[in-house]
């Protein structure tokens, strides 16, 4: 057994409000740049609609992730590594602009400088790459928001075209009979990357300590491989530097034991971050398996309990600090996704093993149970409802677990049983055991499951460890500052860190 530390986050879906906070905040933050102005790290999408960039998950068009040989052995979907090289410098498995969106601005000087006269001056759109007017805008990051244009769009979404068959009339785009919700996306920051494989000059890399997945930017040349390689679709290439760049899981705020800056931004309160420790030695093994049926369950097995004293043991022989132990012995994200198994991963079909893990929306099965004039808070009716989601199962299976529509139902099943059980709580009536036995957890775990969906405060939510103190005094030991640095010393308590993401030995 060899443990890592990973840095997780869950994101609870029902309670996004698709305010795009989070996306502004990072846009703001980390691509606010020259080269960036198509790049959003984070960005949220409503569902179904085809995505950023669009069509995101079709792979066999774009090439993402892994794919199982006949040998049961793993390789890049993007083909091998003569076909690789042989593309080098022409990848047709790469978006275009036109699929992400040609970023705009507005001639705002024509309205202010305009001189007074009878014509009304207007600002026209220009492009924010070659800055040259544009005759139409035809899409954008966020282009159907709300299911704006779903009767033209929405039918495209790759999820959509998968299961029209299967699911039939459930799917309808009318206005009345719609459904939606919100996907907030970031990288995954994958136990298996696809684009750290991907990446010939070996720029793109892990960090041992917690698992984020950085570009060295002194190292990267700019062959866009990693951008076919994640099937997120979450690396970009800077036209302007001529590097790639993807989301940090802003690793300097992690290191001094900040939460991420969506997560922090959130207006939702719906993201969570912890810390999980995982065996390395069964990764390559689990997202191998046969069936992608089997992928959830092969990832849990990974995860290992911190509670026990053998894995805490484990943890510190393989460099583990202490704090880093009680922190994920303390992480939200470790309960949703292994204790109480509400939490899903995003694509596990892809076999990156991702980990950024989502609550699936269960809101509209209580909303639609009430209009039907019954109680839309009873267990009973909940739970016979299901089946019959405005938002259908078949859907969020293919989108959190690679089809298998029984983990989904299982999760729905605890979410609305969790509902009822603490509706009768604080309404003051005799607690119902036989709730939550139903589901597999006792009237404790609903209670705790409650506290940390819905009033979880700011501690609860993000359990961030800062970096181990021993290594950043270890490297200013190794690099002691003489009396002419201008620098001078830290302050008492202060350590020095490395905020540049280059490559760091672990």
């Amino acid at each position: 057994m060899r443990v890592l530390a990973q840095i997780a986050m869950v994101m609870n879906l029902d309670k996004c409000i698709g305010c795009h906070t989070c996306s502004v905040t990072c846009k703001q933050a980390w691509t606010n740049r020259q080269g960036t102005e198509y790049v959003w790290f984070n960005n949220v999408e409503t569902l179904p609609g085809q995505g950023y960039p669009r069509r995101w998950e079709d792979q066999e068009k774009w090439k993402g992730g892994w794919e199982r040989t006949r040998s049961g052995r793993l390789r890049l979907r993007a083909g091998s590594r003569l076909k690789r090289l042989g593309q080098v410098f022409a990848n047709p498995e790469l978006p275009e602009i036109d699929d992400y969106y040609q970023p705009w601005t507005y001639e705002y000087k024509n309205l202010i400088d305009a001189p007074a006269g009878d014509d009304l001056p207007v600002a026209r759109p220009v492009s924010g790459l070659t800055g040259e007017p544009l005759d139409t805008i035809a899409w954008g990051p966020n282009w159907d928001d709300n299911l704006g244009g779903a009767p033209r769009n929405a039918p495209l979404d790759p999820l959509v075209e998968k299961i029209r068959d299967e699911v039939g009339e459930k799917i309808r785009f009318e206005f009345e009979q719609s459904f939606m919700f919100y996907l907030p996306r970031v990288c995954e920051h994958c136990l298996n990357p696809a684009c750290v494989s991907s990446c010939p000059s070996g720029a793109m890399y892990k960090r041992e300590e917690d698992g984020i997945v950085l570009v060295d930017q002194d190292d990267c040349r700019g062959w866009r491989m990693c951008v076919t390689g994640c099937p997120y679709k979450k690396v970009y290439f800077n036209h302007s530097t001529g590097k790639a760049e993807k989301c940090t899981f802003c690793f300097p705020r992690v290191e001094v034991g900040l939460p991420t800056v969506c997560a922090e931004t959130c207006v939702g309160r719906m993201r969570y971050l912890g810390v999980m420790l995982y065996d390395a030695d069964k990764v390559a093994e689990a997202a191998a398996v046969e069936d992608e049926h089997d992928l959830y369950p092969s990832q849990l097995e990974c995860f290992l309990d911190p509670a026990d004293p053998a894995v805490a043991a484990a943890a510190r022989a393989s460099g583990i600090t202490d704090d880093w132990i009680e922190a994920a012995r303390r992480s939200p994200v470790y309960d949703l996704i292994a204790t109480y198994q509400v939490a899903l991963p995003l694509h596990p079909e892809y076999r990156t093993m991702p980990m950024v893990w989502y609550v699936p929306p269960l809101s509209p099965v209580v909303e639609a149970v009430a209009a039907s004039g019954h109680d839309g808070e009873d267990a009973g009716n909940l739970f016979g409802a299901i089946d019959a989601l405005r938002i259908p199962v078949e859907y969020l299976a293919e989108l959190l677990t690679a089809g298998d529509p029984y983990p989904v139902e299982a999760v729905l099943r605890r979410m609305a049983a969790m509902r009822a059980y603490m509706r009768r709580v604080n309404l003051g009536e005799e607690r119902d055991e036989s709730i939550a036995t139903a589901v597999g957890l006792t009237g404790t775990e609903m209670e705790d499951l409650f506290r940390l969906l819905a009033i979880a405060k700011y501690e609860d939510r993000y359990v961030v460890p800062s970096a181990a103190r021993a290594d950043a005094e270890a490297l200013a030991d190794s690099h002691p500052l003489d009396d002419t640095c201008p620098v001078g010393e830290p302050a008492p308590g202060r350590v020095l860190l490395n905020l540049s993401p280059t490559r760091r030995s672990a």
